[in-house]
Order: C-alpha cells, then structure tokens, then sequence
C-alpha cells in the first residue's frame, strides 16, 4: 500500500507544480489569497522540497523493483520529506487560522501517509537495519 501511495503522491507532486506553473489552479480550487505575491513565493518555496521527495521517491520504487539494498534507505528520505512537506503547509495554515478543508485534507495526506511506513523502517527490528 505504501509503494501505490508514494507512486500517486510523488506523480502528484509533479503534476500539481506542473498545473501551478502553467497557472491552470481554477479559482474555485485556490487557497485563499493564491495571486498574491507573498503567498506564490509561499507555495513555490516548496518545489525544492517536493521535488526532492518526489525524486528520491520514484528512484527508490525503481530501485525495490530491482531488489537493490539502498532502495529502502532512499524511501526513507522520501517518506520523511513528503511528511515534513505536509506539516509545514498545516503549520502555515494554522498559524494563518485559515481551515480550508480543499487544502487542509491533502496537506494531512502528506503529513500522515509516511508515518506507518517511517515507523517500520526506523524501528531496530526493520527491515532497513538488518546486514
């Protein structure tokens, strides 16, 4: 389950910076104040991120397919960015008071998902320990 949901959300983070450059966002689906400068340069301070998690994401869903033994290691950079990705944006929204569930619920997605499987692979009994 985890690998169709780092698949999904690391294509998504391609496609929504993709939608956002190209100024495709409707309106209707814009966080409040979405034009205004400040907040562009808000929500384009997290491309770097984004595309570090998507990028070390992917790799490492290719690199498991191959059985290669870094793979779990680099789903852990992954799940560990995408998760510090989302709790940014929910302490960015909090802190603004601004409870949007169109932009809340996915920024939850991405602070939650990774937890499970970052708890598996960080425990002294996980797979991404042993020789």
């Amino acid at each position: 389950m985890t690998k169709r949901l780092m698949l999904l959300t690391d294509v998504g983070f391609l496609v929504y910076f993709s939608v956002t450059g190209l100024g495709l966002v409707p309106a209707a689906w814009a966080f409040a104040d979405y034009t205004e400068p400040l907040m562009v340069s808000w929500n384009w301070s997290f491309l770097w991120i984004d595309l570090l998690a998507s990028a070390t994401g992917l790799l490492s869903l290719h690199l498991l397919r191959r059985g290669a033994p870094e793979a779990e290691r680099l789903m852990l950079v992954s799940l560990v960015l995408t998760s510090a990705s989302g709790l940014m944006a929910v302490a960015f929204w909090t802190l603004r008071g601004d409870f949007s569930l169109a932009w809340w619920i996915p920024n939850l997605y991405l602070l939650l998902f990774p937890m499970p499987a970052i708890v598996r692979l960080v425990r002294p009994t996980g797979r991404i320990y042993r020789s």
